[in-house]
């Protein structure tokens, strides 16, 4: 198979050697032929004018201008002698003096019928074309261009058939006549000329002259000696400008209708920029452009301006689409809004900002010094990664007033963001804009409302956040709270990653139980306790009190309150961990007083007697002896020590959300079938304390001097007033268990004493939280002795004196010592 296709192959390329060959000899015979003719073709010796883009055909009679003096010289010597001249195209690259290959070899013999001298050393001619030259060698190139020009042997149609030349000439009239329908802007008079030929050589040399050709289609004419290859060379050239206006009228108008679109658009818009002119309202490019000139005022990155410019010029190309230019409009606002780089200066004086958490807030002591340290170091390390603050305390005791003062101090922008039931991602992160009514989230417009990139910014009530099929919030803000990430935060609706590095994040939460544990983990908890009675009354006398009197147009001469008065209001008609509602009681005080001295100047100013006095109010006094002329009977009563000890009567100390409180246990014993009964609205945690409880006491029966069958024929009640309040937690372990123990030895339990610690299934007293407001419910009480876990000994360092004045606190590691202080003994 190789060697049939190796044979095949050398038999091709023998016969393609043998074509070339025939080829290149029919070339060479015809070059032989062509130098032959023009060796026997007459020669004359004649000027030669060469004319740059100008090929002169015979018949043909035209003006042209010359300047040049070789030429002008050429002319002049034809007009004294009475010679005629070879007229020749100049070649596209010829120089500006001529040699034999800068001038075409085939020219036109003209006769020179007239020369005009004109302006400026120009010459006008008036030449016609007689017959075709063969330029064939100068003579002499100055002071003019003289050459030998032989005279080549031209076929004409009469050589050729009648039939043929009937042929060609209606050829060439039907493309003249495709070439007229095209061309409609040829003259008249030059259509009806070339239509009336009825020689084909004279209808060639007519269209030569006539129709619009380039120098290279004229000069392909010209140098066709044979008539049949003039004949294909004007039909070519014809067909090929046929083509050409075809084609150029299409285009012509395709633009045409593009033109008259964006004029139509153009007068439209011209229109509706008018009319909303006498509205009163602005165009799409009016407000284009006030776009980019706040975007050249915008304090941004290069990556941020050129996405906004984007944006600008997309909204110059939709404002046809009324939805979408409303989204882009609000889109490119929302950017320009934003304080990319934008900062403000923060005040760095640790002592200002001591004087003014002094200022604003009482007491909080250690609550005050986290944070002054916390603003050292961030003043030392402006690089540093800032830590995020987590201010965890009891509603009312002042975390949301913190936050609002730290900006103070700092001369920071203060943006507060309530989190308290949001469950949809979206309120975080944004809307995608490609949505109806979309906008970014919260964290992007609390940047644009504080108008600068380092605020302090608040996160309320991060402990209330909730999620839902919408996505998780909390999730969403762990890129907000991690310094790691929140340098490039990913709103939905911006698209560009915003720097939320520089902003001092602050958060409060009721409590930590709730924060989900990866959330927690990025932030730094600061635990702001209750107030204490004292704390209260000099916030009370000192803040709540003259903001309440300026509030309600009074002074301090129209409404006095009393330190017993303040006390009792503390005490009886309010019971918060925060001073919230006693602010509200100052309000209440203040509107009754107002409310008395309205009236009273009323019916002053009424009695004629008065006409021309000056009214004086008379001060409105207020003391614990009529506070409940103003707010009412006393609405809570502290729940004082019990004054005898009793049997299965302990009193325990509880923590809640409004700050500490004490709990009164109750356990009887009955006949019956060993059942544990609990009641008083309690938890699960509770409940099982309760068992926990039981079990211990039990593991006690031989000490207790019980029998066997003692359970068995008994039920245990335990009881936790008031039965309508919910409660729950561990820490009332120890106390039921030593109520059950009263219960079941007949010893009584001491009255002044109250306890608090989870109890293990084998008598171990665990730690508890809340100490502070335990033992603050414990003083209020009366109690003088307070049990409290060994491990929560250390928290004792950190309770002030205020609060254990006149108790005594012991911690306990199990029940045994428990029940050593507990049980009375006479």
């Amino acid at each position: 198979m190789e060697e049939d296709k190796k044979g095949k192959k050398k038999k091709l390329n023998a016969e393609q050697e043998e074509k070339i060959k025939a080829a290149t000899i029919a070339k060479a015979e015809t070059e032989e032929n062509n130098i032959e003719a023009m060796k026997s073709e007459p020669v004359q010796v004649m000027p030669v004018v060469a004319i740059k883009g100008l090929v002169m055909l015979p018949g043909m009679l035209v003006h042209f201008d010359l300047h040049q003096d070789e030429s002008v010289s050429a002319i002049n010597a034809a007009m004294k002698e009475g010679r005629s001249v070879l007229i020749s195209a100049q070649r596209e690259n010829a120089a500006g003096t001529f040699g034999i290959d800068d001038i075409y070899a085939i020219g036109t013999i003209s006769a020179i019928k007239q020369m005009i001298k004109m302006p400026g050393n120009i010459v006008r001619v008036l030449a016609q074309g007689q017959r075709r030259g063969h330029l064939l060698n100068f003579t002499q190139t100055s002071p003019y261009l003289e050459a030998r020009v032989g005279l080549p042997y031209e076929t004409v149609a009469a050589s050729l058939p009648v039939t043929d030349q009937r042929a060609m000439l209606r050829g060439l009239k039907d493309i003249l006549e495709e070439y007229f329908l095209a061309n409609d802007k040829l003259a008249k008079e030059v259509t009806k000329q070339l239509v009336a030929c009825d020689s084909v050589d004279l209808l060639i040399n007519q269209i030569a002259i006539s129709i619009p050709m380039t120098t290279t289609s004229k000069q392909k004419i010209l140098e066709a000696m044979d008539i049949m290859d003039r004949f294909q060379a004007v039909a070519v050239t014809l067909t090929n400008e046929i083509e050409i206006i075809r084609i150029k009228k299409d285009l012509q108008g395709k633009v045409r209708e593009r033109v008259d679109k964006n004029q139509k658009d153009y007068i439209m818009r011209e229109q509706m920029k008018v009319i909303r002119e006498e509205l009163g309202e602005k165009s799409a490019l009016d407000d284009a452009d006030e776009f980019l000139e706040a975007l050249n005022d915008l304090v941004c990155s290069d990556t941020v301006r050129e996405k906004i410019k984007k944006e600008i010029e997309r909204y110059k190309n939709v404002a046809g689409s009324q939805a979408e230019s409303v989204v882009s409009r609000t889109y490119i606002e929302t950017l320009l809004s934003l304080p990319w780089d934008k900062m403000t200066k923060d005040n760095n004086s640790i002592e200002n900002a001591k004087r003014t958490l002094d200022k604003d807030h009482y007491g909080l002591d250690k609550v005050k010094e986290r944070i002054l340290e916390f603003l050292s170091v961030r003043i030392l390390n402006t690089k540093g990664q800032s830590p995020i603050l987590c201010l965890v305390g009891p509603p009312g005791t002042g975390k949301t007033s913190i936050a609002r003062s730290v900006a103070a101090a700092l001369d920071k922008k203060y943006v507060r963001i309530c989190l308290g039931g949001v469950r949809d991602e979206a309120e975080i992160r944004g809307h995608r804009k490609t949505y109806i009514g979309a906008m970014p989230g919260r964290i992007i417009t609390g940047l644009k409302e504080a108008g600068t990139k380092n605020p302090l910014m608040l996160l309320d009530e991060i402990d209330k956040v909730s999620s839902d099929y919408k996505g998780d919030t909390s999730s969403a803000l762990l890129e907000v709270l991690d310094p790691e990430q929140n340098r490039h935060f990913a709103d939905h609706y911006v698209e560009i990653p915003v720097d939320l590095s520089e902003v001092l994040f602050i958060c409060t939460a009721n409590s930590v139980k709730t924060i989900p544990r990866p959330l927690l983990d990025r932030m730094e908890v600061i635990e702001v306790n209750s107030y204490t009675d004292n704390e209260k009354m000099h916030i009370a006398k000192d803040f709540l009190y003259p903001k309440q009197l300026e509030k309600n147009g009074l002074t301090d001469k129209m409404l006095k309150v009393s330190e017993g008065a303040i006390k009792l209001m503390i005490s009886g008609y309010t019971k918060e961990a925060g001073v919230r509602n006693l602010e509200r009681r100052f309000g209440e005080l203040c509107r009754k007083a107002a409310r008395r001295i309205l009236e009273e100047k009323q019916a002053f100013e009424k009695d004629e007697k008065n006409s021309g006095k000056t009214f004086k109010p008379t001060a409105v006094k207020v003391t614990d002896k009529n506070l409940p002329d103003f707010l009412g009977k006393q609405k809570y009563h502290d729940l004082k020590a019990n004054r005898k000890a009793d049997v299965g009567i302990v009193r325990g100390l509880a923590w809640t959300e409004v700050g500490g409180d004490t709990l009164q246990i109750e356990v009887n014993t009955m006949p019956g079938k060993g059942e544990l009964i609990l009641t008083g609205s309690l938890g699960d945690v509770m409940k099982e304390s309760a068992r926990i409880a039981l079990s211990y006491v039990r593991s006690l029966s031989d000490k207790i001097g019980l029998d066997a069958e003692f359970f068995e024929n008994h039920s245990v009640h335990v009881h936790v007033p008031e039965g309508a309040t919910p409660k729950d937690g561990p820490s009332a372990g120890i106390t039921m268990a030593t109520a059950i123990y009263s219960a079941l030895s007949g010893k009584p339990v001491r009255a002044d004493v109250a306890m608090t610690g989870e109890i293990s299934l084998r008598g171990r007293v665990m730690p508890i939280g809340g100490l502070k407001e335990k033992l603050l419910a414990a003083n209020k009480a009366g109690i003088k002795l307070v049990l409290i876990p060994q491990e929560n000994e250390p928290d004792l360092a950190e309770i002030s004196e205020e609060i254990t004045a006149g108790m005594q606190v012991i911690p306990v590691s199990d029940m045994q010592q428990v029940l050593k202080y507990a049980l009375y003994t006479k």
